[in-house]
């Protein structure tokens, strides 16, 4: 087993969890790893895009078949990488929806501050390897959209 998986599922263990979730997309290969490896249940979330039409118009789902064995269970959510937070955000919001309570968020890389003022907010804490300075803009907000800034640059694919 990697190493890393073993750091973080020690991290995580401390926190008396009874499952880790982890979003499909995302860190549910991970999370079904650190499940394994601390001998708890493993849920995932299932990406689904809805009728929102912000930046972030999609949504996560405890998978149907797992959705009844979610109340009352203290649950580690789990990802490979936050950066924006859109998939813990969404899995955390239908967890405490099902009657779960995440108790803790893990990650192997956390990239800008939108994770851990997420977790400040919901008052839980959050495990992670590595962090790493990343900036996200609203397309209002984005100072390259501002200047005008191509995409991509003049006659590439």
């Amino acid at each position: 087993m990697r190493p890393y998986v073993g750091d973080l599922a020690n991290r995580i263990s401390v926190y008396r969890v009874d499952a880790i979730c982890g979003p499909v997309t995302g860190g549910a290969l991970l999370a079904g790893m650190i499940a394994d490896r601390l001998e708890l249940e493993f849920l995932f979330a299932e990406r689904r895009v809805s009728e929102r039409t912000d930046l972030f118009p999609v949504d996560y789902r405890i998978a149907r078949a797992l959705r009844e064995q979610v109340r009352g269970r203290r649950v580690a959510i789990v990802d490979d990488a936050i950066s924006a937070g859109s998939a813990v955000r969404a899995t955390f919001a239908d967890l405490v929806a099902l009657g779960g309570v995440p108790v803790v968020i893990g990650a192997l890389m956390l990239m800008g501050s939108a994770g851990s003022r997420f977790a400040a907010d919901q008052n839980i804490p959050i495990e992670r390897l590595v962090s790493l300075p990343f900036a996200i803009w609203t397309p209002a907000d984005c100072p390259m959209c501002a200047r005008g800034t191509p995409l991509t640059e003049a006659g590439s694919d």
